[in-house]
């Protein structure tokens, strides 16, 4: 199972990091993508990590911005989340997926597991 944590209500420009924890699977053997989902949307790729390798992706929307985590010492994948904006608004999910290249990292179809979102809400 996986679990995300640490949404919250911050200001436009503001810093907000969140936490992906696992259980019942070895978190390494598989990756782990960020994904959030606005009211009306659909929901997109954030942010990709394949701990054992370090291979990670970024969306342009957050490149730059984002920047994902292994802490080892929890046991989680945490997307620290800097200089957010309004249009940073949804709910962030976290979920996993086997495989090492990456490809088509964005696509929810390809995770086999998801865990319960957090509401990351950016206003003044």
């Amino acid at each position: 199972q996986l679990q995300a944590s640490g949404g919250g209500l911050v200001q436009p420009g503001g810093s907000l990091r969140l936490s992906c924890a696992g259980s019942g699977f070895t978190f390494d053997d598989y990756a782990i993508g960020w994904f959030r989902q606005a009211p009306g949307k659909e929901r997109e790729g954030v942010a990709y990590l394949k701990s054992s390798t370090g291979l990670t992706f970024y969306s342009a929307a957050v490149k730059g911005r984002f920047a994902l985590f292994r802490d080892s010492a929890k046991d989680t994948v945490d997307p620290q989340m800097n200089n957010l904006k309004p249009e940073d608004t949804a709910v962030y999910y976290c979920a996993r997926r086997l495989g090492s290249r990456g490809s088509s990292w964005y696509l929810p179809l390809t995770y086999d597991s998801w865990g319960r979102g957090t509401q990351v809400t950016v206003s003044s």
